[in-house]
């Protein structure tokens, strides 16, 4: 299937059924007074966050959905019936955005959260409502109110307590096969992940966590180049990253470049997400010799002036993976127990992960209008943003 992570439709929710204007007319029952019935209510769109459901997809081919209406009301005092709600089925992790307004209406970040994003119309009165002492024969009714309409954007985020960061072949895939049963495509060359993958890494019984493997980053991927830019904003709910860096890199570039180059796309794209607790793992320590290895270590720590967590591993033979994950294990109970304990953390982090998203969203939506201006100029440019891959998307 398509991995398709954002897209936009439109929404219109059903219109409220007219009241009735109606009198009661039967042999031998004189001046049986009104009996017009009250009209049913429109139905809502209701967008569900599903666990069966990974991408989507779905929406991208489809752009309006709208709920019935009621039905109107009836003689005989019969009211009509009300429409059932649409019901819009997305991903866990899905952030629904109203494009006209361009406000956030809901973050559904928990299986079978839900959100009324259109409210169905009111019903209308019959005319038995008006009756008074004073108005025994009255002829007013009420239409049903018109049902709300949006255009709304949904956009996907996965859900991961760590997300992995690095140049294309710096490991990222090949870790996250060998510390969980995800299978993400390996090879030797560039931009061998296309999209998000996610693997549950469990460190012991009932004692596990969720790493996110997107795309690979590329000098100039903030100004659009490469796919990695197209995912970062995945890394936004992540807890902590991990920054991968590739001892032995394919290309001759000094590891200690490349870890610059990443840290300045991020800085970047989100100088929120820049600040984001980071851990700087180098990677395939087994592929060049113990005075190689160390002195490319110094020089990326001196690059960087790093100051957090270093791990050196290879992950093809699972050397320093268990350690790895064992700490990023007990970093994150740490967290969660700190954030239950403190209502506050837990505000400032879901506020922290709002700023890094519309950071991301500001800086996507600048790349995309440029785009467009460009493709405005050139006609020889294909102003189509479909950049989606054929993918099976697996947790």
């Amino acid at each position: 299937m398509k991995f398709v992570d954002e897209v936009s439709i439109n929404v219109y929710a059903g219109k409220g059924g007219n009241g009735c204007l109606s009198f009661r007319r039967e042999k031998y029952i004189e001046r049986g007074g009104p009996d017009g019935g009250d009209g049913g209510d429109g139905g809502s769109v209701i967008v569900v966050a599903d666990e069966g459901v990974n991408t989507l997809v779905d929406y991208r081919f489809t752009r309006n959905y709208r709920a019935q209406n009621g039905e109107s009301g009836r003689s005989r005092n019969c009211t009509g019936k009300s429409a059932e709600d649409l019901v819009l089925r997305v991903p866990v992790g899905t952030t629904i955005i109203d494009e006209d307004l361009g406000e956030v209406l809901g973050d559904l970040s928990a299986p079978g959260q839900q959100l009324v994003v259109a409210q169905g119309g009111f019903h209308g009165l019959g005319n038995t409502r008006y009756k008074s002492s004073t108005n025994r024969a009255p002829r007013q009714t009420s239409p049903g109110s018109e049902g709300e309409f949006r255009s709304l954007k949904f956009e996907l985020k996965v859900l991961a307590d760590v997300g992995l960061l690095g140049l294309p072949n710096a490991g990222k895939s090949t870790l996250i096969r060998a510390v969980s049963s995800a299978r993400p495509k390996v090879a030797d060359y560039p931009f061998t992940t296309l999209v998000p993958n996610l693997g549950v890494v469990s460190v012991q019984a009932h004692r596990s966590f969720v790493m996110a493997d997107i795309p690979g980053l590329i000098e100039g991927a903030s100004d659009g180049a490469g796919l990695g830019i197209r995912f970062l904003k995945h890394l936004t709910r992540n807890r902590i990253l991990l920054h991968l860096v590739d001892m032995a890199p394919y290309d001759g570039v000094e590891p200690a470049e490349s870890a610059l180059s990443i840290v300045r796309e991020l800085e970047r794209f989100s100088p929120t997400l820049a600040q984001r607790e980071r851990w700087l793992v180098l990677t395939k320590s087994d592929l060049v010799d113990a005075e190689t290895l160390e002195q490319r270590r110094s020089a990326v720590l001196d690059a960087l002036d790093w100051q957090g967590p270093v791990y050196t591993i290879s992950a093809i033979s699972a050397e320093g993976t268990a350690a790895l994950c064992g700490d990023l294990m007990t970093r994150l109970e740490e967290c969660r127990e700190r954030e239950a304990a403190d209502p506050e953390l837990l505000a400032a982090e879901r506020e922290l992960q709002s700023r890094m998203q519309e950071e991301a969203r500001q800086r996507i939506e600048a790349l995309r209008a440029a785009y467009r201006a460009r493709a405005a100029d050139d006609e020889d440019i294909d102003d189509d943003d479909d950049f989606d891959v054929e993918v099976e998307y697996r947790v």
